[in-house]
């Protein structure tokens, strides 16, 4: 009985210091950079058409080669055949932009011993792995007025005339990355990260057809802005490739991290690194 009435008596004390712990291992702080997409619209160009985004992040350092990272991320991605070299593209004459907010948790891999302020160990390189929802509504402007395509269905989505439901705008990526960080005094640390989704959409960017559909059956399905939507090519041919369904769409972010060590350094963080 006196061990458990000791174990009360101490329990306070265990709490607080644990709590202490997981403040020393916390960090709190936030990205700024660019976020862009690779698809239909933009095959192979990395870092083209970049548009601003930031994220607010979280990372508790388990020990000093793995930490868990949880972040919040807004950006947006766009493209239009209009700045393609290729003519067939330009002919084609789609574009689209859409913004993107994604929250995402995973796993950091130092490839050193790194903890902040440590007078030895002042920087590593990591790799990132993580699952994330993120929420994507790609748009386009049309007679001035900007217009959401996934409720027109400029493939017939929701109709007799496609295979497929309209898409559902919110879906679950894989990001990728690669990044480096580096102690900035003895609370903060300052990192460069670029970092790429795996998706399981093609529509970031609101095409995932092959092929156009006749513009008369496409109006008298979804209407006339559906029609015009669908297949604005120069040519108004209907036997041009629309995109390529055989692939998916990915988005990239990269940019700059800044963040703040929540408590003091744990006396124990190395011990556990190599265990």
């Amino acid at each position: 009985m006196r061990y458990f009435f000791l174990l009360f008596l101490l329990l306070p004390e265990i709490l607080i210091a644990q709590r202490a712990n997981n403040r020393s291992r916390s960090e709190l702080g936030f990205m700024v950079g660019g976020t862009y997409y690779i698809g239909d619209l933009n095959q192979f160009g990395h870092f083209k058409n970049m548009d601003p985004a930031g994220a607010l992040l979280y990372r508790f350092n388990i020990h000093s080669r793995l930490a868990l990272r949880f972040n919040a991320m807004y950006g947006s991605v766009q493209a239009d055949d209009k700045d393609s070299r290729y003519s067939q593209l330009r002919n084609r004459n789609l574009n689209f932009k859409s913004d993107i907010w994604e929250v995402a948790g995973g796993l950091e891999f130092n490839y050193w011993p790194f903890q902040i302020g440590h007078p030895r160990y002042k920087g590593t390189a990591y790799f990132l792995i993580q699952i994330a929802a993120f929420h994507f509504n790609p748009k386009t402007i049309y007679n001035g007025q900007e217009v959401v395509l996934q409720k027109v269905g400029t493939e017939g989505q929701g109709t007799a005339l496609g295979s497929k439901n309209k898409y559902i705008r919110t879906q679950v990526s894989l990001p990728i990355g690669l990044g480096c960080r580096f102690s900035l005094g003895k609370k903060m640390s300052f990192g460069i990260e670029y970092g790429i989704r795996k998706t399981f959409t093609d529509y970031i960017d609101d095409v995932g057809s092959n092929s156009y559909l006749a513009s008369a059956d496409l109006a008298a399905a979804s209407g006339q802005i559906a029609a015009n939507l669908g297949n604005k090519s120069l040519n108004q041919s209907r036997y041009g490739a629309r995109g390529d369904a055989s692939t998916k769409d990915w988005y990239a972010f990269v940019g700059m991290s800044l963040t703040i060590r929540l408590g003091k350094p744990s006396k124990c963080f190395f011990n556990s690194a190599y265990y």
